[in-house]
This record gives structure tokens, sequence and C-alpha cells, in this order.
């Protein structure tokens, strides 16, 4: 009702009855989460990738479960790149240019904030996710395309990841600093928690000393909490001071100085690490990476997950509805599925496998076979997530796999990666070079629909960073909630969902603490033409019984456990300090 309000009042300012209902439905809120994407839809193209998935799934379930939480996010008008390739396989980008209105309801509320000497007035609109029961978490996304902003401040919700270290910069101070402005124009007066999905929100950190107007970290630290997502270096925003100084406020430049007085620059991460009183890492082996990088124990874990009602497929949720009610609000219910009948759960796969077979006819004319194994390998093109490996003696790939295997393939890399360009381009000339003798496919504009399909209609997925490198990854996890197992590397989530023979299979040697010192990743292309030739492919044309069982563990061990229903309890219990079954 509020939301209705809101709508028609949306070119005018709210009366004071109506900002007084909506202060007081805001009060109720503990939880804010504030991240640099978030992805609820496709048509919503506010994300790149894994972290903005991740965050939207976080937040559904939290709508779903009735948690008390608020998201905060920036508005991107160009989207998330429309991806291309020329006549070499070069990759090209273009902008996904939408409108906003269309799905998001713009909200009368402003607040400023001031950079390189000039206030920007930032707006904000609202999506509204509501959960399964019917309770609604708010997602605000902040927008500085508004009138009477200098042009290149209006610029500054238009990319996401784009621009130099200035234009990355004034956008995170806009979602720390505005995003917390925004949510207390808002009325939400009651947050005892910001979680930090990522260092990108850490200058909230840096709001809320000026709130207090005096420097206690310790006050900052008791409202604070933070998640850390990668473990490569080139992931942690790192901003020298002469920027900062050219850029932000000077009462912020003493206030940062303060705060991080070893520090030659700000470390995005090293302030949410510092100023929160829980942080963690999204699996187990990525929090004993964590711990090392930042030489303290003081890092915790909650392995990451995915929402069950976005990633099953509209036949295996019928499925489950009928064989495991109440599946969607308790996804632990899933372990119920090695009971699952095998003839309906082999239709069920094929008639997803069929609707990806058409998806990829209509999107590049290639008709694949769906009785063929069909893997599935789609990733951010990061050069050590490692697209390639299949292909690194194709010789030996032919020769295993002997026309019983087709690929799909798709994924983005970043538009000033030259070498995850480069990586594109390699794998489009491998396709073209060994066309006839293997079916490869490569599906462009990677995104949550294509997503869905993939992870839906394939019959194995394969996943080879080199570790550690791997802070979890969840496609697997949307996978195996459609029965889907996984070849992968044992690193991040994997390792804690691997069961050899039963969820699925490994690549290369069991984990060790050598690992965290330098992996040699050498033989993981031999150890995978090994499986499948030796293991993969015979279960799959001549123990068809096994690999439905295998399906069944899939879901049943995955599936039940790496969803964001367990995450968000997690959080709840480690970190947010709400009693989830008191609520």
């Amino acid at each position: 009702m509020i939301r209705m309000l809101m709508q028609a009042h949306r070119q005018s300012e709210l009366s004071n009855s109506l900002r007084m209902l909506l202060e007081q439905e805001a009060s109720f809120r503990k939880v804010a989460y504030c991240s640099m994407e978030v992805a609820i839809k496709p048509s919503i193209p506010t994300y790149s990738g894994g972290l903005g998935v991740l965050a939207g799934d976080i937040l559904k379930s939290a709508a779903d479960m009735g948690v008390p939480m608020v998201g905060t996010t920036m508005l991107y008008r160009n989207g998330y790149f429309r991806q291309s390739f020329d006549e070499k396989g070069w990759q090209k980008e273009s902008p996904v240019i939408w409108n906003p209105s269309t799905e998001l309801i713009p909200l009368p509320n402003t607040v400023t904030v001031k950079l390189r000497g000039r206030d920007i007035k930032i707006r904000a609109w609202v999506y509204d996710i509501h959960g399964l029961s019917g309770y609604t978490v708010p997602v605000y996304f902040l927008d500085t395309d508004v009138e009477g902003n200098h042009a290149d401040d209006r610029r500054l919700s238009w990319d996401l990841y784009g621009g130099d270290q200035t234009y990355r910069l004034c956008q995170e101070m806009i979602l720390g600093v505005g995003g917390l402005r925004m949510l207390r124009d808002l009325g939400y007066s009651g947050i005892e928690t910001y979680h930090l999905n990522e260092g990108h929100a850490g200058f909230l950190t840096l709001e809320l000393m000026r709130e207090q107007g005096y420097f206690d970290p310790d006050k900052i630290k008791k409202q604070v909490i933070f998640t850390t997502h990668t473990p490569v270096p080139a992931g942690h925003d790192v901003f020298p001071f002469g920027l900062i100084e050219r850029t932000l406020p000077q009462n912020f430049v003493a206030t940062l100085r303060q705060m991080l007085p070893a520090s030659q620059g700000v470390s995005m991460t090293e302030l949410g690490y510092t100023f929160s009183r829980y942080v963690n890492a999204v699996s187990k082996r990525h929090a004993e990476v964590s711990r090392k990088m930042f030489d303290s124990g003081n890092v915790d874990s909650v392995t990451n997950g995915v929402h069950p009602g976005t990633w099953v497929s509209p036949s295996m949720k019928r499925l489950f509805d009928s064989h495991i009610p109440g599946w969607e609000n308790d996804p632990g219910r899933l372990v119920q599925a090695l009971n699952l009948p095998s003839d309906i759960l082999w239709r069920t796969h094929q008639a997803d496998k069929t609707r990806l077979i058409a998806t990829i006819l209509e999107m590049t004319g290639r008709s694949l076979d769906p009785d063929v194994l069909t893997i599935g390998f789609a990733r951010r093109a990061a050069q050590y997530k490692r697209a390639d490996l299949i292909f690194s003696d194709v010789q030996r790939l032919l020769e295993a796999t002997s026309g019983k295997l087709q690929i799909v393939f798709s994924g983005k890399a970043h538009p000033k990666d030259d070498g995850g360009k480069a990586l594109l381009q390699r794998i489009q000339n491998i396709i073209h070079d060994i066309d006839g003798a293997l079916s490869v496919v490569f599906l462009e504009n990677y995104n949550m629909e294509l997503a869905s399909h993939l992870v839906q209609g394939v019959d194995l997925w394969l996943n080879n960073p080199t570790r550690p490198h791997e802070a979890s990854g969840t496609s697997g996890m949307k996978c195996a909630l459609n029965g889907i197992m996984s070849l992968s590397v044992l690193d991040g989530w994997w390792i804690e969902g691997w069961v050899e023979g039963a969820t699925g299979w490994s690549i290369g040697p069991e984990p060790s603490e050598s690992d965290l010192l330098g992996y040699d990743g050498n033989l993981d292309a031999v150890d995978l033409y090994k499986k499948l030739e030796q293991e993969v492919i015979p279960t799959y044309y001549d123990d068809r019984e096994r690999w439905i069982s295998m399906m069944r563990r899939a879901i049943a061990l995955n599936g039940s456990y790496f969803n964001t229903h367990r995450v968000v309890k997690e959080y709840c219990e480690k970190a947010y300090e709400i009693n989830f079954r008191g609520m």
C-alpha cells in the first residue's frame, strides 16, 4: 500500500502523513546490505556477474524469510555492456540502454555529496523484492543523472566498473556516503548492522565517523560487518592519497588519514576489514587464503549459496512441488531428492536440455544433439579462470571424447582486460579450427537469462580456475539445484560440495597447505582428459542409472545446503545478531 502511494506521489513532495508511514515502516529494518552491483532480474542490467547475482539472491532470500533488511546499490543507465565479436574474434562492447522507470519507482528524496569541489545531487529509485510469505525487502538504486548536476557528475551513474580511478572513487563515495545519507533521509533510523558486500561501500564507515562527530573506531566497528570476495589482488581497490585529496572534501581526507594512519593510500578492503566487528570470506578455503592475505586470524567463513526460486527450472520446480512439498520455503528439504523417481527426473532434465538446445539454435544457428553429453562453461573471462584449459591439448581432447561430447561456452571479459579478451579470442579461433571434429558453441551476451538456460540444461558443469584463486563460485551451485553435477578443480565451494563420483568429479589433486604458497596447475588438463575418458563419458553412456543417482545426490547433498536461505540464516546467527528463530 505504501509503495502504491509513493507511485502516486512520484512527481510531487510526499505528504507529511505518507512520510510518517514510510518512516514508521523503515524504522523496523535492522540490516542494510550495501553492494556495488545487485542482480534482481535480466531486465534490470545493473550487474556484471557473481558479486551482483549473490547480492540479489541474498536479498531475495531475506524477503522469503522475513529478515528485516534493506539494500542499497547504484543505478547504471548503460547497463553492463552488450557483447559482440569482430571478424578476428576480438570482443567489442556497446551500452545496454534501458529505462529505469519501466522497472523501478523514482522517489522524491535527494541527498548531496561533495566531490571534486562540487555538490552532487543524488536521487533514489526503489525496487521491492516480494518474498514467498509476502514480506518485502526494498532495494534503493542511487542515481546522479539529475538535472542541475555537472555533466561529468551526471555520468557517474552510467557505467558499472567503467571510467578511470577518479570515476571509480567517486562512485564508491556515492555508494558508501551517499547511500547512508539516503537511508537516513528515507527514515531508516533503526539500522543496527551495515553489511558491506566487498570493499566498494567502505566509505560508509567514513560517513558513520562524520555522523558521530568524534573519532571513535570502536563505535563504528559495532555497526559494520564486511564480506570479502576475492583472493586476487586486482580485485581490491586502492586509491592513492593524492587522488583522495583532489577528489574528497578536506574533512574527509583528514579523517581517512586518522582511520588508516600507516597507509600510503586508501585500500577499500583495509577500510572494510579494519572497521568491522565481523569479517567473513565466502568459503572455508577462501577464509584460509584471506587470513594469510590479511595476516590475521580474524576472518570467518560463510560459504555462498544461490536463491532456489530464481535458479530452479520451471519443470524441475514442478517436480519438487509434487515430491518435496515446502522445499522452496525450506530448501533443506531437498535432501528428500534421494527418493525422486529416476524416469521422471531424467525426463524433466531432458526437457530442460531440449529448451537449452532450442535457445542455442535460435542464437547461433547451430543444432546440438540432445542425446550427446553436453558440458557447460560460463564464467567471467579472467585469465585465472582458465576457460581454455580443456583445449590445452586439442588432439588429446578429441581422442578422449571420440565424438561423445559437445561443449557450450559463454562469458564476458572486462572491457579493459585485454588478457581476458585474448582468452576469448583463442576460444573463438579453436572453435573455428575444430569445427566438424567436436561440437563447440559460444553464446554471446552472458546474463541472468542465458545463465538460467545453461545451469538448467547442460549435463555437466566445468570449472577449472587456478587455485587458490577461486573465492567461492556459485554457477555450480545453480546447476546442483537442477540435478547437474560439477567437474571442477578443488577450490572455493567445490571443496565443501565435492563427493567424488557422487556429486560430481574433481580435477587435479586434493588441496594442500602448499596451495597457499603457489599451485602448479600444469597437470590439471591431463587429469581433466583422464576423468572425461575414464569416468564421465562411460558413466553417462553406459551406466545411466548411476548418472541419475548422481543427479539425485547433487540436489540432495548440494542443493539442500548451498542456497541463500542457509546463507542468510548464517549471517543472522553469526553477524547480524538477529535471533532468527524468534522472528
